[in-house]
């Protein structure tokens, strides 16, 4: 009787470790905030004479927004100069008076009661014109307050209340709304585990560059910065708010709106790196199927490091090992193989994969 005759070999794709550098990230859902955001509220009552912005406009510091009716303070302001330029004139009357009863005291001509009544009608009228001052400088501000501009540059909102409405100091409602976008920041908040990491790196004075990703993980919106760090973990969640800044020059990222905030902790040099669609793991371990030179494979245990995107970093074998990269369900340790091409371990894709990446234990 014929012995059974040998299996044909399977045919696998192949893909060879490489020796390159890999970063170690941490990902979080972020919250794009303003660096300023102001609600344009008027300091002065009054008849809103015109609006000199558009909806949704750039608008720069300095720039007019509103103008409120200046007419009742202009009044106000020449009402108090006449009273001020009045008492300006009893003033200087007061002081040549005193230099007269000072001469005739001298020669005792008046009693010292009336030098001092004297003095102290200099000193009252003093105080007037003080008060007059001050009542035509609050009758300036008010006519600068109904010209309303606007405090830093920045988009303007949807136009709130309408020319030809009366406006109050005392309205809740704002006249409009400014948010700074360029620079603009990036709230996100990590697992306390991390934060001896990025504080090592930060006292280095190490700039840990932070990127901004759509809701899908699929686009890349911006690369920013982390500017700083909350000083308390939140005791409910174990986590620390962390603020990145963008630059935002193409205004990619909008107030409140969510992104995926990826920052880069660390890199790791000369690391070896295979794609994760060759680790395979069972219950004890990772492990790959390393082709051999008579055309088999033999399982390799490793070590599974840092992992970014569709690669990561092993300890375990060398880098130019060539690795089997598929038909993992029919392959066995001594399998006899065919292999039919070979992929790159560092085409990685640019947007990473769901979750935060670490180190493995």
């Amino acid at each position: 009787m014929k012995g059974a005759s040998a299996p044909p070999p399977l045919t696998i794709v192949t893909s060879a470790a490489q020796k390159s550098d890999i970063g170690t990230y941490v990902n979080a859902l972020g919250v794009v905030t303003p660096v300023n955001t102001v609600m344009v509220k008027s300091r002065v009552d009054g008849q809103l004479m015109s609006v000199n912005y558009v909806e949704g406009q750039m608008v720069h510091a300095g720039e007019s927004l509103v103008e409120i009716d200046p007419r009742p303070y202009q009044a106000q302001l020449t009402q108090a100069e006449g009273q001020l330029a009045r008492d300006l004139a009893l003033l200087e009357n007061a002081r040549v008076d005193l230099e007269r009863y000072q001469i005739a005291y001298s020669k005792n001509a008046i009693p010292k009661q009336q030098l001092d009544t004297q003095v102290a009608t200099l000193h009252q009228y003093e105080g007037t014109v003080k008060l007059d001052q001050g009542q035509a400088d609050t009758a300036k501000l008010q006519i600068t307050y109904s010209h309303i501009t606007a405090p830093f540059s920045g988009r303007v909102g949807l136009r709130l209340v309408d020319p030809g409405n009366m406006v109050h100091a005392t309205d809740a409602n704002p006249l409009a709304v400014i948010t700074q976008l360029q620079p603009i920041t990036v709230l996100f908040s990590v697992a306390e585990d991390y934060l001896p990491q990025i504080q090592q790196q930060l006292r280095a004075g190490k700039t840990l560059p932070v990127d901004a990703f759509d809701r899908a993980l699929t686009k890349k919106l911006a690369t920013g910065v982390l500017a700083t760090l909350d000083n308390q973990i939140d005791t409910t969640t174990g986590t620390v708010k962390l603020k990145a800044v963008f630059t935002n020059e193409d205004e990619s990222l909008f107030p409140n709106q969510f992104v995926n905030a990826r920052l880069l902790v660390d890199t790791l040099h000369d690391a070896t790196l295979v794609p994760n669609t060759v680790i395979q793991r069972n219950a004890e371990s990772a492990f790959v199927y390393l082709l051999k030179p008579d055309q088999t494979v033999a399982m390799q245990t490793i070590t599974v490091g840092t992992t970014d995107g569709h690669a990561s970093a092993v300890e375990g074998i060398e880098p130019g090992a060539v690795l089997a990269a598929d038909n993992f369900n029919r392959l066995t340790d001594g399998a006899k193989v065919t292999v039919r091409s070979s992929t790159n371990a560092t085409s990685r894709a640019e947007a990473p994969n769901k979750g935060q990446r670490k180190k493995n234990p």
